[in-house]
């Protein structure tokens, strides 16, 4: 970047990590109280986002850091295996990452189905692991036991139960929800690019002091260094586990689908320069690696973030890398400041996150292709909700498979007879599973029959299918049968195909 460019883009960008740091501060304490850690673990995810991954991106206004999405999988990986284990996984979740990164797989995280990655995502599960939370409870370890836990938080906070402050707490965190909500849709132009999250948190904070509430706080170290858990040589041991193997896997695949699907969203918002998938995801493999050997969180590229960024005017790289920047000032100079903020409204920042995580528009969308598109986008939320983040993109991903193979295998197969000629209508896809099929509608066909075979209707057929066509001629041949296939439509399907692409071609060099 030349001086001229820069003297350009800087106030810019400026303004806009401020904006991005604002936002970021707040969610990043909160995804890792929601994850079952220190919240200066989350603000060193922030920082290596900014810092290291910002400067390395392939979506340069795209923001990294502790995501949302990944809080019920890192708190369950926290509970099975300890916080010192979430650094082995990461070193290799970022390993796969960069080494998928390296091989160029970077669009092939493009290909997971739609309905999958919305209920990968989907916000109910940040509401229902945060909702006791704003109670002062403790966030558990499924989607399960957070439903459940939420009625004993709600009925121990109650008063004639035994008293607990509760009640106080969830105040704080519904004064945070409030003012996100009042700060979306009557915040003045001049300050729309104040996040609400920071109103919300500084309101429940003023609150809390002022009226003197006894509630949970955060705990900030006077130190940054303190919080650093150093990967050591002997935790490296703990990849004999083949657990470990799994949750490494997983953290890899969910974090940089997240990612990429984020970067072609960003993309979506501004005119700049399109994201390098492979390069984004070669980054996001460099700076899991890092948080693994500081014992933070995994990272994502986060649309919230990155939106904000984008909204603010950023016009490169500079402005996530300056964001992390104010993250570590405040927790070097602010630390005191920070340990006064309460749990509860955290937790009110994620739950009014969730809740717009909520697309009720995305499934519309999935319904135009179906029915099995929303089961699939209900199955993969709710087995979450019930297991875990993995069961649920697993079954997912079984439910896709099953239904594309349902579909390469449904075949319908009539036999329309005139006297000698014999018409074989196939309506599907003529696959191997569908030769017994095929063999018992040929059974009835005479053996002097003349059979024709149109392929209108027909969108696929393998060799094994046409092999028993042929065979049955060839059984039959001294009867005086005939087969005669009819590929007039498949190929004028290839050849408008043909001319459609060469069409595409020509206008994309008229470009």
């Amino acid at each position: 970047m030349n001086a001229e460019t820069l003297k350009t883009t800087l106030p810019r960008d400026l303004m806009a990590s401020v904006v991005v740091f604002l936002v970021a501060l707040p969610l990043c304490m909160g995804i890792a109280i929601a994850s079952g850690m220190p919240p200066a673990k989350g603000v060193i995810t922030g920082i290596v986002g900014g810092l290291v991954v910002g400067w390395l991106a392939g979506a340069p206004l795209q923001v990294s850091g502790p995501a949302a999405g990944l809080t019920v999988l890192v708190f369950e990986l926290v509970q099975q295996y300890g916080a010192a284990m979430l650094g082995p996984i990461l070193l290799l979740a970022g390993a796969l990452q960069l080494l998928a990164g390296r091989l160029k797989l970077g669009c092939w995280f493009r290909v997971t189905a739609p309905a999958v990655v919305y209920g990968m995502l989907a916000g109910i599960l940040i509401v229902l692991s945060q909702l006791h939370v704003m109670l002062d409870g403790q966030p558990e370890a499924s989607g399960l036991d957070n439903i459940g836990a939420f009625p004993a938080a709600l009925w121990a906070a109650l008063p004639f139960s035994g008293g607990g402050n509760g009640l106080i707490a969830a105040s704080l965190g519904l004064l945070t929800i409030v003012c996100m909500w009042a700060w979306d849709r009557l915040k003045p132009q001049l300050l729309r690019l104040l996040p609400g999250a920071l109103l919300g948190v500084a309101a429940a904070t003023l609150a809390g002091l002022w009226l003197g509430l006894d509630v949970r706080r955060i705990e900030v170290p006077d130190n940054l260094a303190d919080a650093i858990s150093w990967l050591q040589p002997a935790d490296l041991l703990a990849f004999a586990d083949p657990g470990l193997l799994v949750a490494a896997l997983a953290v890899a695949f969910i974090a940089s689908a997240e990612t990429l699907l984020s970067a072609a969203a960003v993309d979506r918002m501004h005119q700049g320069p399109r994201a390098d998938f492979d390069r984004e995801l070669t980054a996001q493999g460099v700076g899991n690696m890092l948080c693994g050997v500081l014992g933070a969180l995994p990272m994502t590229g986060v649309i919230v973030r990155s939106s904000a960024n984008v909204q603010a005017g950023a016009r490169t790289r500079l402005s996530a890398m300056l964001h992390a920047l104010w993250l570590l000032a405040a927790v070097v100079l602010l630390a005191a400041l920070l340990e006064q903020i309460p749990i509860a409204s955290l937790a009110g920042v994620l739950v009014y996150t969730g809740l717009k995580l909520i697309d009720l528009n995305a499934l519309r969308q999935l319904g135009r292709y179906g029915r099995m598109a929303m089961l699939i986008h209900l199955a993969t939320a709710l087995t979450i909700v019930a297991t875990d983040l993995l069961t649920g993109v697993l079954l997912g991903f079984a439910l896709t498979l099953g239904q594309l193979a349902w579909q390469a295998s449904r075949l319908r197969v009539t036999v329309v007879q005139e006297g000698r000629r014999v018409e074989l209508r196939m309506q599907g896809a003529a696959t191997f599973l569908k030769v017994p099929r095929l063999a018992r509608a040929l059974e009835g066909v005479p053996k002097n029959a003349c059979v024709h075979v149109p392929m209108t209707h027909l969108q696929y057929i393998d060799h094994a299918c046409m092999e028993l066509l042929e065979e049955w001629q060839r059984a039959n041949q001294a009867s005086g049968a005939r087969l005669i296939i009819e590929p007039r439509a498949l190929t004028r399907r290839v050849e408008g195909r043909r001319r459609q692409a060469v069409h595409l071609a020509a206008a994309a060099d008229g470009n």
